[in-house]
């Protein structure tokens, strides 16, 4: 088991006080625990090396985490829906990739991570704030499930947090590169590079923590991210959008933001 695929558990302890379980599922963790000062729900999945599925033992999400996810989240959603202020949840996001796999593709993987990510798109719209805490990994369908749909992402600067839509050796033999040449060509173009600062100048990032040492975080460095997570609580609550618009403010986003622009120009001209 590597390093990478043990953060996730790790920081949801830290953060939660080591809160209890609600569920017993081996490898998607679901506790309920404050943040500033008032309940959240905070999700993470985790590696489980008895999974009966091979491929989604190191912390992947395959079928068994994506309808998981997806449970928790409405869970939260239906326990909430007469409250007048609607609880936050916590994405700790730790995700190496999808789970890969024959049975995998034949039982739907699809199916399992597109219930996670719309559980996560609906609780956003039903006035849930929806963080995501990116501590090791955020890798291809995976993050898709868990994490992205959030109102405000932050991540940890560490060269162990990386987000990409697949790993450098799998990005190298779909483009027909080496490692090497792949790294060099991440120097000039942003979106395929890995390192977190990349990442963060396309606008998807609400912030990008710096802290003394991720592994072994200590008091100052907890106290850090719960500061992050509590402004980022009260941004979402001043936010009266709740779509993921605040990601077309990134230096490399002009173009997107342009092409927005003109469709919106288009459409009112229909009208």
């Amino acid at each position: 088991m590597g390093q990478q695929t043990t953060r996730g558990a790790m920081w949801l302890r830290l953060l939660t006080g080591g809160a209890h379980a609600l569920h017993d599922w081996p490898s998607v963790q679901v506790c309920d625990a404050p943040l500033a000062g008032q309940p959240a729900r905070w999700i993470a999945v985790v590696p489980d090396p008895d999974n009966r599925f091979p491929r989604a033992r190191n912390g992947e999400v395959g079928l068994v985490e994506g309808w998981q996810l997806a449970q928790a989240v409405q869970e939260t959603i239906a326990q909430d829906r007469d409250a007048p202020v609607k609880r936050p949840i916590v994405a700790v996001i730790d995700v190496p990739s999808q789970a890969y796999g024959r049975r995998e593709e034949a039982y739907g993987i699809h199916q399992a991570l597109a219930g996670a990510a719309g559980a996560y798109a609906q609780a956003r719209l039903a006035g849930h704030p929806v963080i995501g805490l990116v501590v090791g990994l955020a890798m291809s369908g995976a993050f898709l499930a868990h994490g992205y749909q959030a109102n405000r992402l932050i991540a940890l600067d560490d060269p162990g947090v990386m987000v990409h839509a697949m790993g450098k050796a799998s990005a190298a033999r779909v483009t027909l590169r080496t490692v090497e040449a792949l790294e060099q060509l991440a120097e000039k173009v942003p979106p395929m590079a890995y390192d977190i600062k990349n990442y963060a100048s396309l606008g998807i990032l609400w912030k990008v923590l710096q802290l003394t040492n991720l592994a072994l975080p200590d008091e100052q460095d907890l106290a850090l991210v719960h500061g992050a997570l509590e402004a980022a609580l009260a941004d979402i609550r001043d936010d009266p959008e709740r779509g993921l618009a605040t990601r077309l403010q990134g230096p490399h986003r002009a173009a997107s933001r342009r092409v927005r622009d003109l469709l919106e120009t288009q459409w009112e001209a229909a009208d």
